[in-house]
């Protein structure tokens, strides 16, 4: 059976000619049209190129050998990164139409190792909203139990890995969009420091958030993307020009004298997991002393700092983004990707620099914790919630993200799975400096080597009885604002040009607004002259 191989061990036995990329392929592609229709994870298989790549890959693996660990390997695609002529949605209807004349970045490094891609996978709506129950393709189900959430937004890449469709999948992380999903679903996903991999060809959600990055089911499988698809890319002006490591030479299993700071705050006072994440935690902590590894506790400031910081900049940027089609046809736009985005409306210039200034001061506030440990560690998102039990106003009450603040410290930070709870995966993250992702894998890779975890997958029945039908549509909260503050919204509104709102979009706005209102006045917070705001990233040294 092929479709549980890894990277590392499908790569072996391509090299050694015991599998051929034809048969690897072909076998995914079986597993895929059996049992993807009970999980939605692909939203667009290109099987019929996908085995015309793994036919030239296999001529030329027989004529000159592998050309690396990717040759003859497949994958997916978010649906929000290019791939020449297939359609790029953003799983959004504005955006059906779209075909891209050249591949992305990231694309082209996978095809030029001589991956083989095998289509565009299901993602929340934008790579921001969901899940969504109104779009005009399902949402990505979770393999260990259907009836259950994800994460998001890279949904569909880490249902596809966790199932068995393909040995990895790229996914992109704006506010824990790649960790989130990798979590839930039991993989390993790792979002790189900001300008380690390209951006370039990958539908934009924030410009000075955004990050890409792989998704597999083992740390050394995570080490074998990222080194394909990080470097240099003189297009993207986020991106950075450093030296490329040897990632998978950094798994040598020993992390004798490692320093870890974890973070408990954040999983004992700023939030609230289930008892079984906590000892999942502590089992986890428990096996990095055993290996060698010194931890003491260590604080940031509170996680939902962070994440106001975080939302106020990101929204203001993806409302850039989405801003034709939000004036010009918003309600083909799900429910759920409107009630995140409208309350852009609110956020004023001096917020979203208020927003990016302090930005730069929690920045300088990690140096002193890079200086003393060479890793943190803390929760993860964990014990998948049921699709059925979303609401839209869920974004705006998770003020307290287990993982928003690692996007606005810009480095790397990887999820990986620690035990399962009621058959649903339990997750640590491991996150570290600015471009040390060979620290934060070798720790991983310790861990992963110490535990079972790994042998564990879904078990998914291609046979098995299911239903097709998705939970309702949310019905908007509940308006607690008065008519003076919906006129002020609807003057906002009119004032960004979005005039076309339908009344159920409109309630979501009026909805959110209180929250939004209190993030912006939670910012308001005196600042040096010298705090200069963050925009693009450029790390010297």
């Amino acid at each position: 059976m092929t479709e549980f191989l890894t990277i590392a061990a499908a790569a072996d036995l391509i090299a050694a000619r015991r599998l051929s990329p034809v048969e690897l392929t072909a076998g995914l592609v079986a597993r895929a049209e059996a049992i993807d229709p009970q999980i939605n994870a692909y939203l667009r298989p290109c099987f019929d190129a996908a085995m015309d790549q793994a036919r030239a890959a296999e001529a030329a693996i027989m004529a000159d050998g592998p050309r690396g660990a990717l040759h003859g390997i497949p994958y997916g695609l978010k649906d929000v990164y290019d791939a020449a002529g297939l359609p790029t949605t953003g799983h959004s209807r504005c955006y059906a139409d779209y075909v891209p004349e050249e591949d992305a970045a990231t694309t082209a490094s996978l095809g030029a190792a001589g991956a083989v891609l095998l289509g565009k996978l299901s993602t929340h709506e934008g790579a921001h909203g969901g899940p969504s129950f109104d779009l005009a393709w399902p949402p990505a189900r979770n393999p260990w139990n259907r009836e259950h959430f994800t994460g998001g937004s890279s949904s569909g890449s880490g249902a596809a890995v966790a199932a068995g469709l393909m040995p990895f999948a790229l996914g992109t992380d704006t506010g824990g969009s790649i960790r989130n999903p990798a979590a839930l679903c039991g993989l390993v996903g790792l979002k790189p420091s900001y300008g380690l991999v390209s951006r370039r060809g990958v539908m934009p959600n924030s410009f000075s958030y955004d990050h890409a990055g792989p998704m597999t089911w083992t740390v050394e499988d995570c080490a074998i993307v990222l080194q394909a698809i990080a470097g240099h890319d003189p297009r993207d002006p986020g991106s950075a020009s450093r030296p490329i490591p040897d990632y998978r030479a950094a798994l040598t299993g020993d992390i004798r004298g490692l320093r870890i700071g974890v973070l408990r705050h954040v999983f004992e006072e700023d939030t609230k997991p289930a008892p079984a994440t906590k000892a999942a935690l502590e089992a986890a902590f428990d096996v990095l002393r055993g290996l060698g590894a010194v931890l003491e506790d260590a604080r940031i400031r509170p996680m939902g700092e962070y994440f106001d910081v975080k939302v106020v900049a990101a929204e203001s940027e993806i409302f850039s983004v989405h801003e034709k089609a939000l004036r010009e046809r918003p309600n083909d736009f799900g429910e759920d990707f409107l009630a995140r985005i409208l309350p852009a409306v609110m956020i004023r210039g001096t917020d979203y620099v208020a927003a990016q200034r302090l930005r730069r001061v929690m920045l300088a506030e990690f140096e002193a914790l890079y200086a003393r440990y060479d890793v943190l560690v803390t929760a993860a998102p964990s014990i998948a919630p049921r699709l059925d039990a979303w609401r839209p106003i869920h974004f705006w009450r998770s003020h307290s993200s287990l993982v928003t603040a690692f996007n606005v410290s810009a480095g790397p930070a990887l999820v990986q799975c620690i035990g399962y709870e009621q058959g649903l995966p339990i997750a640590m993250q491991i996150v570290g400096r600015p471009f040390d992702e060979t620290m934060v894998l070798r720790v991983a890779d310790a861990y992963e080597r110490a535990t079972p975890w790994r042998a564990t997958r879904p078990m998914l029945d291609p046979k098995a009885e299911f239903s097709t039908a998705l939970p309702p549509v949310p019905d908007p909260e509940p308006v607690t604002i008065g008519q003076a503050e919906q006129d002020e919204l609807r003057l906002l509104c009119a004032r960004a040009g979005v005039t076309k709102l339908n009344d159920r979009n409109f309630r979501h706005l009026c909805s959110a607004a209180p929250l939004m209102r209190a993030m912006l006045d939670r910012l308001q917070r005196p600042a040096r002259f010298a705090d200069e705001p963050v925009n693009v990233f450029q790390y010297l040294g």
